[in-house]
């Protein structure tokens, strides 16, 4: 299971996505630091099963998304929403940052 919250913004909607598993960690690798515990209202929305992603936003209108853990970056990447190129890893949790630019 993933969490799914969708923020808006004044340039579209910013998608997080978290999987539930990972929401009260904090994740560190050297210098990298991604902390889910503290910011977990940032991705505590809904909480969907991963094939139910596209049933609640398009691709298309994504403006920004962040997006962590294997359930929910794979999710992404099966939508369009992230490119797989794009994907890190911390800990061995994959993660993704994808931003939209708009002329």
């Amino acid at each position: 299971m993933i969490y799914i919250k969708i923020h808006s913004t004044d340039n579209g909607p910013m998608l997080a996505l978290c999987d539930s598993n990972l929401i009260e960690k904090i994740l560190e690798e050297g210098e990298l630091v991604i902390n889910i515990k503290d910011y977990a209202d940032f991705y505590k929305g809904d909480l969907i099963k991963a094939e139910e992603l596209g049933k609640h936003i398009d691709s298309n209108e994504v403006y920004s998304a962040n997006v962590i853990g294997k359930e929910s970056v794979d999710a992404a990447v099966q939508n369009r929403i992230i490119d797989k190129a794009h994907v890190r890893a911390v800990n061995k949790v994959p993660y993704a940052h994808a931003f939209r630019i708009k002329y």
